[in-house]
């Protein structure tokens, strides 16, 4: 998927491709300053909270470097039909913010196309799972203590300006599950600065970070986002092995027997088997062919005929597709699906994660389309779906004479 904010990610980093995600420490700036209105603005978020039932951790208050009883900042509104929901208080956010108090929002790209069509393009650049959480800080304001995280971060500086101090890990790679305690904070001062409007940092996973606005005054406000990359690692193949051996009836048999003993050489055996038919680059391919898009718009027709819409894949990570013979293999999104090998030129423009316009009059390409929507690989632009592409992801084109056989 071709997306503006992976192509200037890349451009600020001096990156070539996801390689780098997780090495080093980088910071740089985006070249073009117009994407950053277009991720995210400060009344676009409290728009998005004003709008929604929200409940805590999603959606935090930080005052004077701690963090608010959702007392403070959340009411239950009861609806007509006595049902008790909970919403942010929006006076009382405004008033924590106007004292130089900090609102935070995770998983805003469940909530907003833009930032779910970042995500998703992210997600197919690194091959891994992303979600955002955004930071919005007004006045003098403290931010968290230093900390680390369990996940590799790209933090981009939507407006305003925020102070960090970032520090090396003293703990390689650790896990949020670990068989040791991180809590002894590094010695090693990587950067201490100021992030502004554009600014891009990349933070590996485990090393020590902090953001403030103490000494900025109390005009002005910060609002960043942190894109959050979380990599499979040695223990996740570990576990996936574990679930797998259950199919074998040796690893389900008790240990211990009275019937005989212990065969610590064929279970060892067993293991080495195991791990030799999966090995972790097929596990990463199996386990990115078997995520299920975590959202997906069906198709009504009752509402508008297709061939009036604009399609686009919807898939965690780009779908495989295979030319073999006669047919073309597609896996994605925990699905294979067998199709014509004349539906092949189809196939690769409707899964290219860039909208495609059925308005050309094709049937054949309409239905495709509509086999890939129905099978949830594939979803209709609708007109909230379509502002998260719309001059962010160039829409891709098709024409072919031939008919395609689904």
């Amino acid at each position: 998927m071709e997306h503006r904010l992976v192509t200037g990610i890349e451009q600020a980093l001096d990156w070539h491709g996801p390689g780098s995600v997780g090495v080093a420490f980088a910071r740089g700036t985006l070249a073009d300053p117009a994407l950053l209105s277009r991720l995210m603005t400060p009344y676009r978020l409290l728009e998005i909270i004003q709008r929604r039932h929200l409940s805590n951790p999603q959606l935090r208050c930080y005052a004077g470097g701690e963090e608010i009883h959702p007392s403070g900042y959340l009411t239950t509104v009861v609806n007509r039909r006595r049902q008790a929901v909970q919403q942010g208080d929006m006076a009382a956010l405004g008033a924590i913010l106007n004292n130089g108090g900090t609102v935070v929002l995770d998983s805003v790209d469940f909530f907003d196309p833009v930032m779910e069509v970042a995500c998703r393009a992210l997600g197919w650049w690194s091959g891994e799972l992303v979600s955002a959480n955004c930071y919005l800080a007004v006045g003098d304001t403290d931010g968290f203590h230093l900390h680390w995280d369990d996940h590799d971060v790209i933090a981009v500086q939507l407006s305003g300006e925020k102070s960090w101090e970032v520090r090396g890990p003293s703990r390689p790679v650790p896990m949020h599950r670990d068989a040791e305690q991180n809590v002894e904070p590094s010695d090693e001062l990587i950067w201490s600065g100021t992030m502004t409007a554009g600014d891009v940092m990349h933070i590996p996973r485990g090393w020590w970070h902090t953001a403030t606005r103490l000494g900025a005054g109390s005009e002005g406000h910060s609002l960043h986002v942190t894109f959050g990359i979380t990599k499979r690692t040695g223990v996740t193949w570990v576990n996936f092995l574990s679930d797998a051996a259950r199919a074998d009836q040796e690893f389900r048999t008790d240990l211990e027997s009275s019937r005989s003993p212990i065969d610590d050489e064929q279970l060892l055996s067993k293991v080495a088997d195991l791990a030799r038919a999966n090995p972790p680059s097929r596990y990463l391919d199996r386990l990115r062919a078997s995520t299920s898009p975590q959202r997906h718009m069906p198709l009504v027709t009752a509402f508008r005929e297709l061939d009036d819409m604009s399609v686009v894949a919807v898939t965690e990570f780009p779908p495989d597709i295979t030319a073999e013979g006669g047919s073309v293999q597609v896996s994605a999104g925990g699905k294979r699906l067998t199709f014509h090998a004349r539906a092949e030129h189809a196939l690769r423009a409707l899964l290219s994660g860039q909208p495609v316009p059925l308005t050309s009059g094709s049937a054949d390409l309409a239905a495709v389309a509509a086999q890939l929507i129905k099978e949830g690989l594939c979803a209709p632009l609708t007109e909230g779906l379509s502002s998260g592409y719309t001059g962010l992801v160039p829409s891709a084109t098709f024409s072919s004479g031939q008919s395609i056989s689904v």
